[in-house]
C-alpha cells in the first residue's frame, strides 16, 4: 500500500519533531514538506498538498490561526493539530475546524493511523 502520491505538510518550530515526524511518515511511505513556522508553509501555499500536521504553540502565526485560514479557503482540507499545551482541547480544537488533536508526547503509530484513513475513507 503506497502512499508515495500523498503530501504530507508539516508545521513545527521544533526542528526535532519536524524531522521525527518527517522520518515516521516517509517511514510508511508518504512525501513530506517540512516547513519550521506557518508562514513558510502558507507561502508555499496548499498546491500539491494532501494534509496538514501542525504544532499549536508556535512565535508568530500558531496552529489555530494556521487552521482558520487553511479552512479558510479550502474547508474539508485535513488538519491534524499537534500540542504539549494541555488547556487547548477538543472545544479549540472544532472552533478552528481541525480534522483530529494530538497531545505530545503523541503515540506516533495512531497519528500516521489517522493520517492514513483520511485517505482510505473515501
Amino acid at each position: 500500500m503506497g502512499n508515495n502520491h500523498r503530501v504530507v505538510a508539516l508545521v513545527d518550530d521544533d526542528e526535532r519533531i519536524l524531522e521525527s515526524l518527517a522520518n515516521l511518515f516517509e517511514s510508511a511511505g508518504f512525501t513530506t514538506r517540512p516547513y519550521q513556522s506557518a508562514s513558510l508553509f502558507l507561502q508555499a501555499g496548499l498546491s500539491g498538498v494532501d494534509c496538514l500536521v501542525t504544532d499549536l504553540s508556535m512565535p508568530g502565526i500558531d496552529g489555530f490561526e494556521l487552521c482558520k485560514r487553511v479552512k479558510h479557503t479550502r474547508p474539508h482540507f485535513p488538519v491534524f493539530l499537534v500540542s504539549g499545551r494541555h488547556e487547548a482541547d477538543d472545544v479549540a480544537r472544532m472552533s478552528c475546524g481541525a480534522t483530529k488533536f494530538f497531545r505530545k508526547p503523541f503515540d506516533s503509530q495512531r497519528l500516521l493511523m489517522a493520517v492514513e484513513n483520511i485517505f482510505f475513507d473515501k
